[in-house]
């Protein structure tokens, strides 16, 4: 689950009518940025904003646009965007309300696409997560992010590096290749979680211990926060592979449906994570009883054996005037060699039976 230290969020939109713009999210203080990439295969322009005006003209320059926004809770920002590049107010709503599950939505001159970025907080031991917005047009994206750090770095390197075909492809393959590096983070976040399940699992089946419990608990709801994300992602992706929109051309359809088999393959994983934890607390409770048994046994064992010696120890501690066995020379010697004798005999009888 994200950061359980994050302060409570609250849903001031209650009562207000559709289309008002709240910022519903986490505490941010980052000052609005916006990033500008501009390309196509012989060239590749970059420039940091905070100028829309300026963005306004650089969708009327050639090649494909790429315009990444910074800063979801500046909401003077957001709906001054909004006017300048005719944005839909629902579409805006959505933006700035950082809690949606992904989800697709078409507004006939653009495509709107919601996702979430996952990763693992090493520090927190706990899932951090970022809403992505994507906007799709003709030969333009518009990308809304949270916060920095950079989520899509790697693939501004690549465009500046001229890597892969992407400076030779349209804007429908840039928010292809956006959606495919979200997922491809799930895959390492997935390893992450796969590796702290083996390590658990052998410390459930040998040393298991109250703190297994609780580890178990943190892995579920990992998992099945990353299952609530990545099951909506699939329809996103289905809608989008047989939606036939002038703005998807259908060459992006083969990667389309390579990205609906990574989603499916993040599924597949996540189901067999979800059903590993719940049979690992049946293993956990399994581990508990042996080890309750071993205890017992070892208990009734050493019962057994003091059983005849407390008999013998509370027959000669009755301190009647006339016990003929008091009055022997040796007879507390003879009492004590007996008492040994039957525990060596009982204790070598419970070994020939395997009992102890």
């Amino acid at each position: 689950m994200p950061d359980p230290n994050i302060d409570e969020i609250e849903y001031p939109k209650a009562g207000l009518p559709p289309g008002t713009l709240v910022y519903i999210g986490k505490q941010n203080k980052d000052a609005g940025l916006i990033k500008l990439v501009r390309y196509d295969k012989d060239t590749y322009h970059e420039k940091t904003t905070r100028n829309i005006e300026e963005c306004s003209k650089f969708l009327k320059k050639p090649g494909v646009k790429w315009i990444n926004v910074y800063g979801l809770h500046k909401i003077q920002m957001i709906e001054r965007f909004g006017k300048e590049f005719d944005l839909h107010p629902i579409l805006l709503e959505d933006v700035v309300n950082t809690q949606h599950i992904p989800k697709m939505d078409d507004y006939d001159d653009h495509l709107f696409i919601v996702l979430k970025s996952l990763c693992y907080n090493k520090k927190k031991k706990c899932l951090d997560d970022e809403q992505i917005s994507i906007v799709l047009g003709k030969d333009f994206i518009i990308t809304f992010q949270e916060r920095k750090p950079d989520t899509y770095l790697e693939i501004r390197r690549n465009l500046r590096n001229n890597r892969g075909r992407m400076r030779r492809m349209g804007a429908d393959y840039l928010a292809y290749v956006l959606s495919d590096y979200i997922v491809d983070m799930y895959f390492v976040l997935l390893e992450k979680l796969g590796d702290e399940i083996e390590l658990l699992e052998d410390e459930v089946t040998h040393e298991p211990t109250q703190n297994s419990v609780r580890k178990i608990q943190e892995l579920k709801k990992n998992v099945m926060y990353i299952r609530k994300i990545v099951w909506p992602m699939r329809d996103v992706v289905s809608k989008l592979t047989r939606r036939e929109s002038p703005l998807v051309s259908k060459g992006i359809n083969v990667y389309l449906g390579d990205l609906h088999d990574h989603v499916m393959e993040v599924i597949n994983t996540v189901e067999t994570f979800r059903e590993a934890l719940s049979s690992m607390v049946e293993i956990y409770m399994y581990s508990i009883s042996n080890k309750t048994n071993e205890i017992m046994k070892v208990l009734a064992v050493f019962s057994t054996i003091f059983m005849p010696l407390t008999f013998i120890t509370g027959i000669y501690g009755m301190n009647f005037m006339h016990m003929p066995e008091l009055g022997y020379e040796y007879g507390y010697y003879f009492a004590i060699c007996a008492m040994g004798i039957i525990a060596v005999t009982m204790l070598s009888y419970y070994r020939s039976k395997k009992w102890i």
